[in-house]
């Protein structure tokens, strides 16, 4: 059953960039969601259907990581939000990052 954390959505409006109707950087490459600084306890917090059968980060479908629901570019959503991994945590709304996803997507980038 779902818990109320894995229904929120990716951080609110910041500058010009709104990641409830991005969600470009999560869905941009299946290499990109890998886990690295987690220790144990963070990482037995995420659901194990949203972790790679090898268990070196998130599962994607294809580029789109298991998590994201909604649609690329018009509204999105984190299915853990609170748990998420640290790469994850560390994408900020118009970093180099996120303005990288947002351009392969054919999304604006101002």
């Amino acid at each position: 059953m779902p818990q109320d954390s894995d229904r929120l959505s990716l951080p609110p409006t910041h500058g010009a960039f709104d990641c409830q109707s991005c969600g470009a950087c999560c869905s941009y490459s299946s290499e990109w969601p890998r886990f690295s600084m987690e220790d144990d306890a963070q990482l037995d917090r995420i659901p194990a259907k949203y972790v790679a059968a090898d268990e070196s980060g998130m599962r994607c479908d294809g580029v789109r990581c298991s998590a994201l629901s909604g649609d690329v570019g018009k509204k999105t959503a984190c299915g853990i939000y609170e748990l998420r991994p640290d790469v994850c945590r560390a994408c900020m709304p118009g970093d180099d990052a996120c303005l990288m996803a947002r351009e392969a997507h054919g999304l604006p980038l101002i």
